[in-house]
């Protein structure tokens, strides 16, 4: 006999702004944007509740949020004080469940089959957890609890915020079919929109079309919808368990300029920046890579990417710099502001490509000591140490970049 899917969906609620109220409560019960100021340019972040009422979402440039509602708090945010909760909630996910897969930065799925016996119901393990992370970490977050990934991610968005809601094994059918077709994670607003076309809104409108009729029209993705709307997992929800996300083939960190810019000293320190933060995630998923590519957009928009592939596959910073520093120097128009600046590494493989005992000693050296900075951020910041010419002339992180040491917050 086969024991019932358990799996809890914890959403933290408006996690940027939660944790900002944590420093500053006389933030509460305002509409708040966290990802930069009114005037910058930028994407909104995390957006309060108050301030959702005015039609303020996240992924919405900072000025139409401005626009919307210019009465709001616009706060540039603070990406190392986000890294450190979401750290502590993790700490208390650990304690409930030995199978944790966070999603992002602040949403995470705990399996919780088989643990009845030893915790009790699903629903008094939910609450007590909802209470340890609101005691321990003073944080506000939603529970969705069902026998798929899927299930349980719908109904957490449904119990915000701040709430718990259960769905049962058997009921899965009932609780989806009266949901808008947006509700599906994956499902976007162009896919709604080409949903809306056939007569088709809500989910249990999709449980009734054949197989076959969707893939004459969509193909496997029509398939796949099929499968979601009787809350099965299947593309990135396919793995039954809870195992660590597939490597990246790629790895990039790109940032816009507050202002556009020609100061080489800024752009300098803004690449290394930006190699440092490649260069961390690589050593963090154990990768090397071999095809580095920068990115270049001037303030009239026209973007160019060079790239180049090396003959030995990397993980260090001064290799990439030193590459990321050439392409710069041989496709820079000096008489151009720069508005966008980014690195990419591609070509990846978890060994360097050659043997131990033919590295250069100097990589040797430079492999510890970029693995203790590594630790030294780890436990101070992003911004606790670096190269030199990076901290002089300091790039500042913005929240709705790419993070380093957790998986990436999607913008929705």
């Amino acid at each position: 006999m086969s024991v019932e899917r358990v799996i809890f969906h914890v959403d933290m609620d408006a996690f940027f702004v939660s944790v900002e109220e944590i420093f500053d409560p006389t933030l509460k019960g305002k509409p708040v944007v966290v990802g930069g100021l009114a005037h910058e340019r930028g994407v909104v972040a995390a957006a309060s509740y108050e301030v959702r009422k005015f039609g303020v979402h996240s992924a919405m440039p900072l000025r139409h949020a401005y626009r919307l509602c210019p009465q709001a708090v616009f706060i540039p945010g603070h990406p190392d004080r986000y890294r450190s909760y979401s750290r502590q909630v993790r700490a208390v996910l650990d304690d409930f469940s030995p199978q944790v897969k966070m999603a992002s930065i602040d949403e995470a799925y705990l399996d919780m089959t088989g643990s009845k016996r030893l915790l009790g119901p699903p629903l008094n393990v939910a609450n007590s957890l909802h209470e340890t992370i609101k005691e321990k970490i003073r944080l506000p977050c939603s529970i969705g609890i069902g026998t798929s990934r899927l299930v349980a991610k719908i109904a957490s968005d449904m119990a915000k915020p701040n709430g718990i809601l259960s769905v049962l094994p058997g009921a899965e059918d009932r609780f989806l079919a009266p949901l808008d077709v947006a509700r599906i994670p994956g499902v976007g607003k162009v896919s709604q929109e080409n949903l809306c076309k056939y007569g088709i809104h809500k989910i249990g409108q999709l449980t009734r079309l054949q197989e076959e009729h969707l893939r004459s029209i969509w193909g496997k993705a029509g398939v796949s919808l099929v499968a979601k709307s009787r809350g099965l997992d299947v593309d990135m929800w396919s793995s039954p368990g809870m195992s660590v996300p597939d490597k990246p083939k790629s790895i990039s960190h790109e940032t816009t300029f507050r202002d556009d810019t020609t100061k080489q000293d800024l752009i300098d320190a803004t690449l290394v920046k930006l190699v440092q933060l490649v260069g961390r995630r690589l050593r963090g998923y154990g990768l090397h890579g071999r095809t580095i590519q920068l990115k270049l957009r001037y303030a009239d928009f026209k973007t160019i990417t060079r790239a180049r592939t090396l003959i030995r596959s990397t993980q260090l910073d001064t290799v990439i710099l030193a590459s990321i520093r050439e392409l710069f120097s041989q496709n820079w128009n000096e008489d151009k502001a720069i508005r966008l600046l980014g690195v990419q590494i591609g070509s990846l493989e978890t060994t360097s490509g050659q043997l131990d005992w033919i590295d250069d000693p100097r990589d040797r050296k430079w492999k510890q000591a970029l693995e203790a900075t590594d630790a030294v951020r780890n436990r101070f910041g992003e911004s606790s140490i670096g190269l030199a010419s990076a901290m002089k002339n300091a790039h500042q992180e913005r929240v709705h970049e790419n993070t380093v040491d957790v998986p990436e917050r999607k913008l929705e």
